[in-house]
């Protein structure tokens, strides 16, 4: 009777697996798509969909630096209270864009309180009214406009703005005990940028605020970015914000030459390459092309 038994389960899992299908059945097996690093002192990161998120757990709550979407967000969520029942205090966005804020509905009634810069909210909130889901939003309710720093169990948190690039409400996030800075879009880690000018981003300031942030941080700091082109490379080092820079400055220098040499708008978009730039990769160069072009022309 048992070996009956035995035989039938095994005929009906067999039949099944057929109907599922190889593809089927390697959804199912597979890992979820989304991971947890941990990086330094109870500090690490997770990527799903959207850009980077830093969470940290210690001994008085969570805290997350941006939230992506609002079912990635859930997953994070999630994942964060396994590893701790401590209330999440703080989330904090490094600007509005959507990759990075239309999670935090999923917070809403969970965590304490949410930050971003001024012009950050006020870019959530124009867009939001634009788009028509300002009922899918959870904006800040605690904004700054320069420094802005706060203290979570044995971490210090602190948010650098140092002017205008990605947009005109960028912040770099920095946890200091564990000398860990999220960036935000300020880089996109070899992989060509956008750079909303309809929320205030300036070409030309942009290697301005990645200088002033190399010169507030040390050797020793682990980035967090909050794309690029290699997903695998969203975590780097001083050297990789220098690279941004050099790829900001050249992209600037490369149209304001162009439109000097006579160059039509249409000609300098359908360039495929920035002088001196080697390592930049993806679709899109022309959103830095167009950018630069329309500062330099306004």
């Amino acid at each position: 009777m048992q070996r009956r038994k035995f035989l039938l389960n095994t005929a009906i899992t067999a039949g099944s697996l057929s109907l599922i299908g190889s593809k089927g059945l390697g959804a199912i097996l597979a890992p979820p798509a989304y991971k947890l690093t941990p990086l330094r002192n109870n500090v690490g990161i997770f990527t799903e969909q959207g850009g980077t998120i830093i969470w940290m757990v210690n001994k008085e709550g969570i805290v997350c630096v941006d939230a992506e979407f609002p079912e990635q967000a859930n997953h994070l969520i999630a994942e964060l209270k396994k590893k701790s029942a401590q209330p999440f205090q703080w989330l904090i966005n490094t600007h509005h864009h959507g990759d990075h804020t239309s999670g935090n509905i999923s917070f809403k009634g969970l965590v304490n309180k949410v930050a971003a810069h001024a012009n950050s909210l006020t870019n959530q909130k124009a867009a939001a009214l634009k788009q028509g889901n300002d009922d899918k939003q959870l904006y800040p309710d605690t904004t700054y406009t320069d420094n802005w720093k706060i203290k979570v169990g044995d971490e210090h948190i602190t948010a650098h703005y140092f002017g205008a690039g990605h947009t005109n409400g960028d912040s770099f996030i920095h946890f200091e005990n564990a000398n860990i800075v999220h960036c935000g879009d300020q880089v996109f880690n070899r992989r060509y940028p956008y750079v909303d000018r309809s929320a205030g981003a300036s070409c030309k300031h942009w290697p301005l605020a990645l200088e002033a942030a190399q010169k507030k941080f040390d050797k020793d700091t682990i980035f967090v970015f909050g794309h690029a082109f290699d997903p695998d490379k969203v975590v780097g080092t001083m050297a990789d914000l220098k690279a941004m820079q050099n790829f900001m400055e050249r992209l600037v220098a490369y149209v304001d030459s162009s439109i000097k040499a006579g160059k039509t708008k249409e000609q300098i978009l359908a360039s495929t390459a920035i002088p001196g730039v080697t390592d930049w990769q993806g679709d899109g160069i022309e959103r830095g092309l167009t950018a630069a072009y329309e500062e330099l022309t306004s």
